[in-house]
């Protein structure tokens, strides 16, 4: 008998889905969502502003409910699941976090750029203080060399880390970009390694495949692919792609797809595809959650959204630096006047 190789997903369809739905998902449709990722024995699903624990704000875009709120729905509707939240230090709180897990959160991934691994250690510490699981998850990781990564993970794991995320948060690795980089860290940590996934180059499912193939054994997916830019892999597809492959994910597939179908979809604001703004995210580097912001500010100063886009990523723009796009586009329009 063949043993199949464990793969844990996490459903983010409730973190990252909320910058495709402008974070406008009410407690009781996070409720819906939340059960039938359960009902499909997804094992972690992951509740936060889509700018994690602390993020609705004028900065990042306001939710319609509060972090407690989305909480207690999600908490009150899974058996099967477990609960976890995303914290960025500077936005997210250590107050945030004794508050999500008393409010049932068993696991937090706590994410910084792919420079700044050490602005997470007192929040990775504490989580393990408050008996919860502790994720480190290292953002923007395009913008780093292997090595450079490598240095960082392996903080992480020295904080108390027991997985350590490479995130293309850009969506903009290729998947040999895929394979130095989670390849590099999973040969030179003793905790698991996981893969956060992004589609603006359509490439988001191969390259978690590609990802899985050089030793990550968590990756990330949403329902219907929902979330910033292009959105992720999608996890019905996901669960469906890996069951083809051999892997063990534990999921019910179909369920998956009728969560995906019956659930979510019908709360979609827009269909999620791969549209120019989007390409334009991966090809130029840069996160994807900008995109609203970004194509408000090109209608508000009547510039190219690709332009500012191009412009951020030579920049080297990354989360928490939105501001400046409205900088960018004022720029833009000043010279091409």
């Amino acid at each position: 008998m063949t043993i199949r190789k464990r793969i844990h997903i996490v459903d983010t369809t409730l973190r990252d889905g909320m910058h495709a739905v402008s974070h406008q998902f009410t407690p009781n449709q996070a409720r819906s969502i939340a059960a039938a990722l359960d009902a499909a024995k997804v094992e972690m699903i992951e509740v936060s502003h889509g700018d994690g624990l602390g993020g609705s704000s004028v900065q990042y875009g306001f939710a319609a409910a509060s972090d407690e709120e989305y909480l207690e729905a999600v908490a009150g509707a899974i058996v099967n699941s477990q609960l976890a939240v995303l914290l960025l230090p500077g936005i997210g709180t250590q107050e945030d976090l004794k508050m999500a897990r008393d409010h049932g959160a068993a696991a937090v991934r706590v994410a910084t750029h792919a420079t700044e691994a050490d602005i997470g250690e007192q929040h990775i510490k504490l989580a393990r203080d408050l008996g919860m699981r502790s994720i480190g998850f290292l953002m923007m990781s395009h913008m780093v060399s292997p090595e450079k990564l490598l240095e960082q993970a392996k903080l992480m794991e020295s904080y108390g880390a027991e997985v350590v995320y490479v995130a293309d948060s850009a969506g903009a690795m290729l998947p040999e970009d895929v394979r130095a980089r989670v390849g590099l860290v999973k040969e030179n940590l003793g905790v698991d390694v996981g893969f956060h996934a992004h589609n603006n180059l359509m490439l988001a499912i191969g390259n978690t495949l590609a990802a899985i193939e050089s030793g990550a054994t968590y990756v990330d997916a949403t329902l219907r692919g929902l979330g910033g830019g292009a959105g992720n892999s999608p996890t019905e597809v996901l669960a469906g792609v890996l069951d083809r492959a051999g892997y063990d994910t534990g999921m019910d597939f179909y369920k998956a797809m009728d969560a995906a179908e019956q659930v979510v979809e019908p709360l979609m604001h827009r269909p999620q595809q791969v549209s120019n703004a989007s390409l334009m995210l991966g090809y130029a580097g840069v996160y994807s959650s900008f995109l609203l912001h970004t194509h408000r500010a090109a209608e508000r100063f009547g510039v190219d959204s690709r332009d500012i886009l191009v412009e951020l990523g030579r920049h080297r723009i990354v989360g928490g630096q939105e501001d400046t796009i409205i900088d960018v586009a004022y720029g833009l329009s000043k010279a091409s006047r």
